[in-house]
């Protein structure tokens, strides 16, 4: 969520620059709410003023032995009118704080403009792509070959469309990936292991910025009652990870939090139905190897350059070809103000596909949580700075390491890093 300075002393400067990320503000609607709330608040304090006086001259009109009726029916109605304005104000204020948490945030200086991913400016380059001396399956076809790795006839008679199951080979890749990425970056790179919920409340899901704006991309869970809290899946451990701060007040010495957290994620993909529909790429349900930071603000920018470069680690290891590319005003996320996407070389589709995506998300998140710290010798606290990127997205690492390590004969070699997680096996063979 913005600063409301940016709604009441910045609203055209805001506008002008959300016009840059395809967000068209209701400058006149705000203004008018605006408006509306300053006269409102006016009526109200000056109720209350006049309330507070009549109530004085009660006890004076009373110690006098004059009659007070009149002056109890005068407050009394003060009392209704000044009810009915705070229930107005209240009114306007939820219909300003409902427009406003739909706002994305603000893109930071140097990040390109432009409308959607054909804007993105790439940063760098790492491996080269192999060359095949046969034509390279994607990965449902080498998962066909290794005995039905990959079973998505069975997932869609347990669940529906949209889900997998692995078996032997495949489903030990998968947990071997996982242990490798885990134990990278918090042996490596200094991150703290946790286990979180795979359910949350809605506090939470406001906290990060899925609700309100994106509650059809979720799964929600229907309770036994109707006093039950409600909940939704995760759609990713930022969710959890980020939301352990909000209503905290932490001290400047315990920064930075740096977690990682392996879960599965559940999205309901609403508005890309014929998209990525075969294989592991755009699943209902998947896992990931999630990296959260929480940082003064004048750490932030260097933060993300290290955790992005954290993401980039694993696929150097795995010897993946990858790229790095910084995403225009117009592609990133909504509660982001930069954003770098790591992006796979896969040699079925003969292209690069995003693996990884990490955002700093400025104060944006931490003002909606209210997760703020207090420095040395300050009274006053401030706003964290929230930052979280994948590292990686499990099944799409799989996907990768399938069709980039594949064999002529149908076998997949295992890549060396992933050798210690697989108790000894070194080729999936058909």
């Amino acid at each position: 969520m913005l600063d409301a300075k940016h709604f009441r002393e910045e609203l055209e400067q805001t506008a002008e620059q959300l016009k840059s990320r395809g967000f068209k503000l209701d400058v006149a609607t705000l203004q008018q709410l605006e408006q509306q709330r300053k006269e409102i608040q006016i009526r109200t304090e000056q109720l209350q003023a006049e309330r507070n006086s009549r109530s004085k001259a009660i006890g004076k009109a009373k110690a006098a032995g004059e009659d007070i009726q009149p002056l109890l029916d005068a407050v009394s109605d003060l009392g209704d009118q000044l009810d009915s304005a705070k229930e107005e104000l209240k009114s306007v204020q939820q219909q300003l704080q409902d427009i406003i948490m739909g706002v994305p945030n603000l893109p930071a200086a140097g990040v390109p403009l432009g409308e959607d991913e054909a804007q993105n400016e790439e940063v760098s380059r790492w491996g080269e792509p192999r060359s095949f001396d046969f034509e390279p399956a994607d990965h449902v076809d080498v998962a066909e070959k290794l005995g039905k790795g990959l079973d998505f006839e069975t997932a869609a008679k347990l669940t529906g469309a949209r889900f997998v199951v692995m078996r032997g080979g495949m489903a030990r890749l998968h947990r071997a990936l996982t242990q490798f990425m885990l134990d990278l970056h918090t042996e490596q790179h200094g991150y703290a292991e946790t286990y979180v919920p795979y359910m949350v409340n809605h506090d939470s899901l406001y906290g990060t910025g899925q609700l309100p704006k994106f509650g059809k991309d979720l799964f929600h869970i229907e309770g036994e009652s109707q006093d039950q809290i409600p909940m939704s899946l995760i759609p990713t451990a930022e969710v959890p990870l980020t939301n352990m701060v909000r209503d905290e007040i932490v001290d400047e010495d315990a920064l930075p939090f740096k977690f990682a957290a392996h879960t599965p994620c559940f999205r309901s993909e609403a508005g890309s139905h014929g998209r990525d529909t075969r294989g592991l790429i755009r699943q209902h349900q998947f896992d990931k190897v999630e990296l959260v930071w929480m940082v003064k603000p004048e750490d932030s920018m260097d933060a993300l350059e290290q955790l992005t470069n954290h993401a980039e680690t694993v696929l150097q290891k795995l010897e993946l070809p990858y790229r790095k590319m910084l995403l225009c005003t117009g592609d990133m996320g909504f509660g982001a103000t930069k954003t770098y996407d790591l992006e796979v070389w896969l040699p079925a589709q003969n292209t690069y596909r995003e693996i990884s995506s990490c955002s700093n998300m400025w104060d944006f998140q931490a003002r909606r949580m209210q997760a703020r710290f207090r420095r040395k010798g300050q009274k006053k606290p401030e706003l964290l700075h929230t930052l979280n990127g994948s590292g990686l997205a499990i099944g799409r690492a799989l996907v990768a390491v399938l069709e980039n390590y594949q064999q002529a004969d149908g076998s997949v070699v295992i890549p060396e890093a992933l050798k210690p997680y697989m108790g000894g096996i070194e080729t999936l063979t058909p």
